[in-house]
């Protein structure tokens, strides 16, 4: 990797807003930065070469967790991760004392030396017991403890370390990056950085030079404004497009991230530190769950609609309570299979083979004959074509080809305009009459082609039995 000159990888781990320590294969505090001390509440004198579980003793299963996890960094070389843990740490005396439950996540680093063998472990750890108000606050504290004259001891003391430090730096799980100058030349870049921009080679140019998609987005002038006011900038879920790879098309990625600036000596910035987590799986996530609710109440509107009207419906037609029963049993049974089918597939649809089979299945399925390609219903069309053909079933087993040892020949195709086009047909039963009054069958069905799903329909009542033909658009954002 290229520089510009000398880094201090001993100021660069001290300055890093997020909490890291370093402890030897016994367990024994190397280093730890600024962040982490502030978040643990200690002095550095109170940690330095002590046992971890010396300086913070805990028995049972939360001792076991951590001394595992541990463990296994330092033995198999493997980074290990802790979700949550729960952990009580002392308070000290000057707030107070006694223990205070707190709950925890924790990454596990190992760091090799010349050999392989694991010299070092590295910990990210979070606090993460009031999650809400640190998503509130949106990691507004972290900052503050960077800078200072016990900063820069502690930057002193682990000088020493500066290669193992490197390997920290390059390792660590969050991105990070060090930019130099007016022009914000990049010094160093972490292994995570480089993958968030497609392993571009950055060292050594300008920002503006080494990533020119993100000047229109404002990403230099926020550069400029934290090295003029030498404020720390921290973005929540900040939206940035990135080509990560060679021409390819700019790809979104939603980023927590700290702009941090780097004082010198006498008081002025010579550069900003960046440091931050990629959030996009976590936003993409946050957005299906919203969507997936938006929805449900949608579906839960309209399957309850459909339930009145099924009542309603079949209420008009039944002449006995035990025949409303009979009915409105059937019908709640064919659109509870259909709700087991989209489930089955967590709403994302169903196949259109799938709910025939599940449909016409009691009949015996050397009568039915299938002809059409595997068609996959979005959840809309799935719901109400669950019902008609629960409906056109019904009739012929009353009335049609079902009713005795007659046979359905079933095909289905889907047009270049996305339209599925289907043919019921009837063979080898009565003569199918054309109804002297209209059903709830009846309305059913035509309600839920031409009204839900916006198809056409017609039906043939010949003696050679009924032809039902339709067609719908299998599109998603018909109203």
């Amino acid at each position: 990797m290229r520089t510009t000159g000398p880094i201090d990888f001993g100021e660069i781990f001290d300055r890093i807003p997020s909490p890291y320590m370093l402890v030897d294969r016994d367990l024994r505090y190397v280093a730890a930065n600024a962040a982490y001390l502030a978040t643990v509440q200690r002095r550095w004198d109170e940690l330095e070469g002590r046992n971890v579980f010396d300086a913070f003793p805990s028995e049972g299963d939360t001792r076991a967790q951590l001394e595992a996890s541990l463990a296994h960094a330092r033995d198999r070389g493997e980074v290990t991760e802790l979700p949550l843990i729960h952990y009580a740490i002392e308070r000290p005396p000057h707030l107070g004392g006694g223990a205070e439950e707190r709950i925890w996540s924790a990454t596990h680093t190992p760091i090799p030396d010349e050999t392989g063998a694991t010299r070092y472990i590295l910990q990210h750890t979070q606090d993460v017991t009031a999650i809400q108000r640190l998503k509130e606050a949106a990691f507004g504290s972290r900052s503050a403890t960077m800078l200072g004259d016990e900063v820069l001891r502690r930057a002193e003391t682990v000088q020493s370390q500066s290669r193992q430090l490197r390997n920290l730096f390059m390792q660590a799980p969050s991105f990070m990056a060090v930019l130099h100058g007016p022009d914000h030349v990049f010094d160093l870049v972490n292994n995570a950085y480089a993958q968030l921009i497609g392993l571009r080679e950055v060292a050594g140019l300008p920002v503006r030079t080494a990533l020119p998609e993100v000047v229109e987005q404002g990403f230099i002038d926020l550069l400029d404004r934290v090295l003029t006011t030498r404020e720390a900038f921290v973005g929540r879920r900040v939206k940035v497009a990135l080509q990560r790879n060679a021409h390819s098309a700019l790809e979104e990625r939603y980023l927590d991230f700290v702009y941090q600036p780097i004082i010198e000596a006498d008081g002025k910035a010579s550069g900003v530190f960046v440091e931050g987590v990629d959030m996009t799986d976590q936003v993409q996530a946050d957005e299906r769950q919203r969507l997936l609710l938006d929805e449900l109440n949608h579906r839960v509107k309209n399957t309850l609609a459909t339930v009145q009207a099924i009542a309603q419906q079949t209420l008009r037609g039944a002449t006995t309570p035990e025949t409303f029963a009979a009915a409105f049993e059937a019908r709640l049974l064919a659109l509870s299979q259909t709700h087991n089918a989209l489930t089955d597939s967590q709403w994302a649809g169903a196949g259109l083979r799938q709910l025939l089979i599940q449909e016409l299945g009691p009949y015996g399925p050397e009568r039915i004959v299938m002809d059409g390609p595997d068609v996959h219903l979005p959840a809309r069309v799935a719901l109400s074509l669950g019902m008609v053909f629960h409906e056109l079933a019904t009739n012929a087993a009353k009335y049609g080809s079902l009713s005795n040892a007659g046979r359905l020949a079933l095909a289905w195709s889907v047009r270049d305009d996305e339209r599925l086009v289907f043919e019921w047909r009837e063979l080898d039963g009565p003569p199918a009459r054309q109804p002297t009054r209209r059903g709830f069958g009846s309305r059913l069905i035509e309600r839920s082609i031409t009204g839900e799903l916006r198809g056409v329909i017609v039906a043939d009542y010949s003696p050679a039995g009924l032809f039902v033909r339709f067609d719908v658009p299998l599109a998603r954002d018909f109203g």
